[in-house]
């Protein structure tokens, strides 16, 4: 594959003229076919950045572009050399990693771009609440240790209850609620065993520190947006129905419309904009994740990127836009319809793993698509593939889509589809002396 020719030899002159956007892309995600369909009906030539050709995706290898996209600067000084012959019009991120890598890509060729300062800042929790706290805006209060410190000593500082967590890992992967010293030192081992077993702190020195903070006890929302020279734009806010107080955070449903009241999400927006500013976030797509109390609103997250998984299914705009669409739209600086998404409820429920093992079949799918308002079930993980459940797995089953009148129809749609499915795999062994004899089928309901 030659890295630097990316148009594929049958394109046509009108294809040509096309403007062209490079998709940075991990090498596993489920964001890469709705970003291409969207691609396609948006009329944009594409090419794909990547540590190596994606799998499963229907792209010419000759719209490849292998980039180190671990590391920022060397991947822009490659598509420097790359837009000499193959203009580049946008570029897009859709992780955390890749959304730090476009910011460096866009300054190096010249595009509106979010400075790498700021999207680094908004992937570190570190840097991230150091940020916001000077600006006086709530976030939990946070020490950072060292991955290899004495985990007795620290659990003797320590406020309780308190959650301990990667700098750098998402999705809940790696979270966990301590309420005495005993808890903290078992969960402080076991995000250290997580990082150390992902060898992640070989690529990123941030792995090698673990954060811990207040609990911050209340509702958690999520909330969808896009800045356009610093100006935040929501795009739909998302209720997390399932309590989130641990002692791990798996997220499993998120409805919206929300059902807060109009002062309390507008609280919440006006919190989101005012993060997107103290961390310097000017261009694109911002996912953030915020909690409610009696106390105000507390910023969790906010990322510089869409709505991970396939989480973006639920979102239809004006015209029935995509996210993706509308965020291809936004990085081309092409003309947007009004920002507002259908009315029609939606949620998701992303299907949790129930326990550590190797998977032999999802039953009850019928059943559960056959409930009313169910749109889609998809079950991403294959069959004999080995799972383990967060805190220490980082992906989940699948994702279960649907729609209603209200978010209450909704969320009695996700949960009784939910209700029909059972898991069958083959449990891990109980101890390391276990055999693999002893490994025995079984089936869990969730």
């Amino acid at each position: 594959m030659q890295a630097g020719n990316s148009r594929n030899f049958s394109a046509s002159c009108e294809e040509i003229t096309m403007p062209r956007l490079l998709l940075l892309l991990p090498t596993t995600t489920y964001r890469a076919e709705a970003f291409l369909e969207a691609a396609r009906r948006v009329q944009v030539s594409i090419t794909i950045g990547t540590e190596r050709a994606p799998e499963g995706l229907l792209v010419a290898s000759d719209n490849v572009l292998l980039l180190d996209v671990r590391h920022p600067q060397a991947a822009a000084q490659t598509v420097v050399e790359f837009v000499r012959h193959h203009p580049i019009d946008a570029v897009i991120g859709v992780d955390d990693v890749t959304a730090v890598t476009a910011a460096a890509v866009a300054e190096a060729i010249g595009l509106p771009h979010n400075s790498v300062i700021s999207v680094t800042a908004a992937r570190n929790k570190r840097q991230m609440r150091e940020l916001l706290s000077r600006q006086g805006i709530p976030v939990p209060r946070h020490k950072v240790l060292a991955l290899d410190g004495d985990s007795r000593a620290f659990a003797k500082q320590m406020v309780y209850p308190c959650v301990v967590k990667p700098l750098i890992l998402s999705a809940s992967c790696g979270v966990i609620r301590a309420n005495n010293e005993e808890e903290f030192e078992n969960a402080f081992r076991r995000v250290g065993t997580l990082l150390t077993n992902l060898n992640l702190a070989a690529v990123d020195e941030q792995a090698r520190w673990i954060l811990v903070e207040d609990f911050v006890p209340g509702i958690e929302v999520a909330l969808e947006g896009l800045l356009t020279k610093g100006a935040f734009q929501p795009l739909a806010m998302f209720d997390k129905p399932d309590a989130l107080d641990g002692p791990y955070f798996e997220e499993t449903l998120y409805i919206t419309p929300s059902r807060l009241s109009s002062d309390l999400q507008q609280k919440i927006v006006d919190c989101a904009g005012q993060t997107a500013k103290a961390l310097g976030l000017r261009e694109g797509p911002v996912h953030g994740e915020f909690r409610l109390n009696e106390n105000g609103v507390w910023v969790i997250e906010m990322a510089a990127r869409a709505i991970g998984g396939r989480c973006s299914r639920t979102l239809d705009f004006s015209a029935g836009m995509s996210l993706e669409e509308l965020i291809i739209r936004h990085a081309l600086q092409m003309p947007l319809p009004p920002l507002v998404r259908q009315e029609q409820a939606a949620g998701v429920m992303m299907l949790p793993i129930p326990y550590s093992g190797r998977l032999r079949e999802v039953r009850g799918q019928a059943e559960a698509r056959a409930v009313h308002g169910v749109v889609e079930l998809t079950i991403t993980a294959e069959p004999e593939e080995e799972l383990i459940p967060l805190p220490e797995g980082t992906r989940y089953l699948g994702f279960l889509l649907a729609r209603g009148k209200t978010p209450e129809d909704v969320e009695r749609s996700l949960r009784d589809a939910h209700q029909r499915l059972t898991v069958v795999m083959s449990a891990s062994p109980p101890t390391t002396h276990s055999s693999p004899s002893s490994r025995q089928s079984r089936a869990m309901r969730f």
